[in-house]
């Protein structure tokens, strides 16, 4: 893997990171959010911080290498579209934050992580077809927005006169 093609994708999660923080970190400590009802099995505030740096980390390591490894094979048309694949996945990544928490659009926020959960599926499908068993972690993101969805959805019933 190219330091160049690492560097690139690490500054794309890291721009996501932190607009999805900047909608996110002043939120979470406001009276509106300790009030909202939110479902049993919402995990703990301490999970988020350790999760989504994982995630992101996961994210721009395999998506480095199954670009430079498009790149390597010359097929430089699926190179593009796996990037653009990730930039449409990363804008998801981020708005959602701004969504939920600036918009407090709680089943549109649902709709945009249904969204996301595809997007991160369809990127790890193209990152295992291209570089198999290594890209494999990938399919981590995916899962943790499909219960993202789940829980905004919830959320969203549960606050339906809000």
């Amino acid at each position: 893997m190219r330091i160049s093609t690492l560097l690139g994708t690490g500054a794309a999660v890291t721009a996501t990171a932190v607009a999805g923080s900047a909608a996110t970190t002043p939120e979470v400590k406001a009276d509106w959010y300790e009030r909202l009802s939110k479902p049993p099995y919402q995990p703990p505030p301490q999970v988020f911080p350790v999760v989504w740096p994982a995630l992101y980390t996961d994210i721009a390591v395999v998506s480095a290498s199954a670009i430079d490894e498009l790149h390597a094979r010359g097929e430089s048309g699926k190179q593009r579209s796996y990037i653009v694949a990730l930039i449409v996945n990363l804008l998801l990544n981020a708005g959602w934050s701004w969504v939920f928490f600036k918009g407090r659009r709680f089943g549109s926020s649902a709709v945009v992580s249904a969204a996301l959960a595809a997007s991160s599926a369809d990127l790890a499908r193209r990152a295992i077809a291209v570089r198999g068993a290594r890209a494999v972690p990938l399919v981590l993101y995916p899962l943790w927005c499909t219960f993202a969805t789940v829980l905004s959805g919830h959320i969203a019933i549960l606050n339906r006169r809000r």
